[in-house]
This record gives structure tokens, sequence and C-alpha cells, in this order.
């Protein structure tokens, strides 16, 4: 072999001696496992019985669990929330539902003819105080 030809297996020798390794498996570990996502927090806010302001979510919800009732507003995104502060009752009634509605259709769309109850949110306003009096005695 020429003095040419040696220098190149030498040096191809060299090579394959460098080639680092990697130090990590490729098909991930059990470590990489747990996913990294926040919790929702889904369900009730307030609970029956409790003092709400105006505003105030009640639910938060991704199907049409919950139906908004008497002073309750429902969200693009399903939340309840209270149109004016009260007292907030859940009670179970026999649905009357607004089938146009785009909620409706994709949460209750196969129960279209059926009698079926669910449970209903509402805020019953705070009774007013009763000291009025009339302007001609002011």
């Amino acid at each position: 072999m020429n003095f040419l030809g040696s220098s190149l297996l030498a040096t191809t020798k060299t090579l394959i001696n460098c080639v680092r390794q990697a130090s990590k498996k490729t098909s991930g570990s059990t470590r990489n496992t747990i996913h990294k996502t926040r919790p929702k927090h889904r369900g009730w806010k307030a609970q029956d019985g409790h003092e709400v302001p105006a505003g105030k979510i009640l639910v938060t919800q991704r199907n049409l669990r919950f139906h908004p009732g008497l002073n309750v507003g429902l969200g693009r995104n399903g939340t309840l929330f209270a149109i004016v502060p009260g007292k907030v009752v859940v009670t179970c009634e026999k649905v009357d539902l607004n089938w146009d509605h785009t909620w409706v259709q994709r949460c209750h769309g196969f129960r279209k003819g059926t009698d079926f109850y669910k449970k209903y949110f509402n805020v019953l306003p705070k009774p007013q105080h009763q000291n009025f009096k009339l302007i001609d005695q002011v």
C-alpha cells in the first residue's frame, strides 16, 4: 500500500472511533409520560342556597348538562351566569327546550319528542326594602 492509501485508512479509523453515541433512549422513558396540561376546573361554582352578585359564574360546562333558569344567562361556551344578584336555587324540571338552538341540537338532538328532566339553575333576587315614601311626603 502506498503512502496516500495508508493515511486514508488511518483517518477513517479515527473518524469511526470519534462517533458520539446518544446519551438518552430515543423511544422516550417513563419520566416523560406525564402530560403537562392544565385542568379546566369545570363544574359548579356556586352551590344551591348561596348568595351571588350579578355576573357571577354559576357553572362551567362543555355540554349542556345544566340549563339556565330564572335570571340566569347562557354564555357562548356553555357557562351559566347570574343576571341579577340573589340566591341560587337548583331545581330538576321537565325540559322545554328551544330546538333551534345549536347547543340543544348538539347535546339533546337524539331526545327530540321525548320527555326528560334536567337540572336548572335559578337566581331568586333579593327582596327589596319596603321603605318607600311618596314624593309629596319628602
